[in-house]
C-alpha cells in the first residue's frame, strides 16, 4: 500500500499526513513548513485535524518506508 493511499484513507493529503506523522513524535516540539503560498499554509494547518495514528497505520507506513 502506498503512502498516498494511507493518507487518503485518513482523509488527508500526503503533505498533511507527513506533517501529522512528524508532529506525532513526542521528541518533536515544532515542524517547519516551506510554504510559498497561502493555500500551502491552509493545507498544513489541516494536518492538525488528525495527528493520531493507529498501530495499523503506523505498521503500513513503516512497511512502505522499509521497502
Amino acid at each position: 500500500k502506498s503512502l498516498n493511499a494511507i493518507a487518503e484513507a485518513r482523509g488527508q493529503s500526503m503533505a498533511q499526513m507527513a506533517l501529522a506523522w512528524v508532529l506525532s513524535h513526542k521528541e518533536v516540539t515544532s515542524a517547519l513548513i516551506g510554504a510559498s503560498r497561502p493555500s500551502q499554509i491552509e493545507d498544513a494547518v489541516g494536518a492538525l485535524k488528525n495527528v493520531k495514528f493507529s498501530k495499523s497505520e503506523l505498521a503500513k507506513i513503516n512497511a512502505v518506508l522499509k521497502s
